[in-house]
């Protein structure tokens, strides 16, 4: 596939490197030509120099014969005007657009055909805060991810001593919650990946991976750790963006509190919120942190825009008592160094975005797809289409699809209704028809029906397209 990433920041680098490795065409498109030229290094690419909004860079980028334009640059208004003029001049087939105000996306017809043309609009700020909320909820996981209209959820847990399940084998899972069907999808030891069998037994500080329907995750969980209490307590370090949009979405049920450095900023911040405590002041200050009980939070988040400050302020509130911490840190060298010292959860911003770029660049019907472990791992959601015939998994039990070692299928979902746009006006009730979906835990014995939304985990980013070959669907079938 050809696609053109047009902006080198961040979200553009990470894309790029995901979808080199899959034999892609990529052009990356960017002002700062210093930026492009460490890219180039790195990745097997192609670079252009320029505004991404004018006609002529687009053309020397090749936008003429383009599958695909990325635009993530970091200004909305440029990302919009690029989707449009692929669209007006180059009739680009797939446009998808970063958009970080929320002004653009309070009014989605701005998006459609009539207007800018984005096929499909991406808030990497508001994608962060829906992962940390669900961190939240969650003080036990390393990381929560949803599928099907949040009907079915995966969740990564550290196997902690006094679990019931460690020292035990997998298949003792379902003596111990008979009333739940879970699957284990994978589990990594050492950061190495093991593929779960009944006779595989879960060790102290296992990273577990299991699947099941989102009401049933607590049931499941409480099996592999001892509980934390509930969150609620939160703490945030930055008022930028990420940090407003979760203490206006956490203030309603949990109380919450901002340290925001800049004066302004923090005035804008109280105006805003209505039951959030605003403290303007720096989140690295011990005394202010020890003034404002640091010790009570269940919850610290460090999420400004400095890694080196949300590193320093997620380690010294966690050692001065702060339950759990989190930090947002932009360099991917950071993640692995911190998560394996003192602070509980260190996200990447754009591992966490760019699952939703890429459900648009895999091949077959793809509806969602998730970074895991830092982007080692994958899980998918595809829809299975076809007949016993035209597919390869249609009609099969699980045992009997020939899956490329280290996938998995974890969990089928059938009934949900078939959604063509994310800008369908008939999508609200679409969401109402769900008395038919049905969550099905995988076993060797299912058989995937066409239409079934098949969830996946698959331990090495190799197998993709292997994966997605499985689920397309033979020439010829209509």
């Amino acid at each position: 596939m050809k696609i053109i990433i047009l902006g080198a920041g961040q979200v553009g680098s990470s894309v790029a490197e995901s979808l080199v490795s899959e034999a892609n065409d990529i052009t990356m498109v960017d002002v700062d030509s210093e930026r492009l030229s460490l890219l180039q290094d790195r990745l097997d690419l192609r670079a252009v120099v320029g505004n991404a909004s004018h006609p002529s860079v687009l053309v020397s980028a090749g936008a003429e014969d383009a599958d695909m334009i990325l635009a993530v640059t970091e200004h909305d208004e440029t990302n919009l005007v690029s989707c449009k003029l692929a669209a007006s001049m180059f009739n680009t087939p797939t446009k998808i657009a970063r958009i970080r105000s929320s002004e653009y996306l309070a009014h989605p017809e701005i998006f459609s055909t009539d207007n800018f043309c984005v096929d499909f609009a991406i808030c990497p700020e508001q994608i962060l805060t829906e992962y940390i909320e669900n961190l939240i909820e969650f003080p036990e996981a390393l990381q929560v991810l949803d599928f099907a209209e949040g009907k079915v959820s995966l969740v990564a847990v550290r196997a902690l001593y006094g679990g019931l399940l460690v020292g035990q084998q997998l298949q003792e899972l379902r003596i111990h919650v008979p009333n739940v069907d879970t699957r284990v999808a994978a589990i990594f030891r050492k950061n190495r990946p093991i593929i779960p069998e009944g006779n595989t037994i879960i060790e102290v500080e296992d990273e577990v991976f299991f699947i099941a329907a989102a009401e049933n995750i607590r049931a499941v969980m409480r099996e592999l750790r001892n509980m934390d209490k509930p969150v609620k307590r939160v703490m945030i370090a930055g008022g930028g963006k990420i940090g407003r949009r979760l203490g206006k979405t956490l203030e309603k049920d949990y109380q919450v509190r901002i340290i925001e450095r800049n004066y302004k900023a923090s005035e804008r911040l109280a105006a805003e919120l209505h039951r959030t405590l605003v403290l303007n002041g720096d989140a690295t200050d011990e005394k202010l942190l020890e003034s404002e009980n640091i010790a009570e939070m269940d919850m610290f988040c460090a999420l400004t825009n400095d890694d080196e400050n949300n590193i320093m302020a997620a380690l010294l509130a966690k050692r001065m008592g702060a339950r759990k911490v989190i930090a947002l840190i932009n360099r991917r060298a950071y993640v692995d160094l911190v998560q394996s010292g003192g602070i509980d959860i260190a996200i990447s911003p754009a591992q966490v975005t760019i699952g939703s770029l890429l459900a648009y660049v895999r091949q077959g019907d793809v509806v969602a797809v998730h970074s895991l472990r830092r982007g080692a791992a994958e899980a998918l959601e595809l829809v299975a289409h076809g007949d016993a015939q035209s597919s390869n998994v249609v009609g099969r039990k699980i045992e009997d699809i020939e899956l490329p070692k280290g996938a998995t299928i974890g969990a089928i979902v059938r009934g949900l209704p078939e959604q063509n746009s994310v800008y369908d006006e008939t999508l609200d009730e679409q969401k109402n028809v769900s008395a038919e979906v049905k969550v099905i835990i995988a076993h060797h014995d299912t058989v995937i029906e066409s239409e079934d939304h098949v969830i996946l985990f698959v331990v090495n980013r190799k197998m993709i397209r292997e994966v997605e070959k499985l689920f397309q669907v033979k020439v010829g079938f209509l």
